[in-house]
């Protein structure tokens, strides 16, 4: 059980990349949005809440499992983030990097209050809930862009 607990927080072993294991994992998650964007808006929002509880879950087991807090090699919630990031977005690949762009900056800028999510929630709840909250806030910079796009386009 805690060989497949590993290699699904490590995001399909994406998260043992010796260089930006964060980028990696978020990579990973373009790959599972890539296969998940022609869900209807109810059933990709079930998907993604189902897919961060069983992070929250996987996260926590793992960080006993390796006996690290948040360790870096756990990549499942900037999986998590990204498929916040790009909820209910045209799935066009200019949205699809602009998005992985946002999300990365704030999963490493962690404005408030992710930094603090993340330094006061425990075991899986703050490993998964930092990066969930840098999706929102990727997401919502995401519409803004999209809004410009369109005035742009007119």
């Amino acid at each position: 059980m805690n060989k497949i607990i590993i290699f699904l927080a490590t995001g399909f072993y994406a998260g043992k990349c010796p260089i930006a294991p964060g980028t990696a994992g978020t990579l990973v998650g373009v790959l599972l949005y890539l296969m998940l964007r022609h869900l209807s808006f109810s059933l990709y929002a079930i998907t993604v809440l189902t897919f961060i509880i069983l992070a929250i879950w996987v996260s926590g087991k793992a960080q006993d499992i390796l006996s690290v807090e948040d360790p870096p090699q756990v990549v499942i919630d900037e999986i998590a983030g990204f498929l916040v990031t790009m909820a209910f977005h045209p799935s066009g690949y200019l949205f699809i990097v602009t998005g992985f762009i946002l999300f990365r900056i704030f999963d490493i800028v962690k404005p408030f209050p992710i930094k603090w999510v993340d330094k006061k929630l425990l075991n899986g709840w703050g490993i998964v809930l930092d990066d969930v909250l840098a999706g929102v806030y990727a997401n919502i910079l995401l519409w803004l862009f999209g809004v410009v796009l369109a005035i742009i386009s007119v």
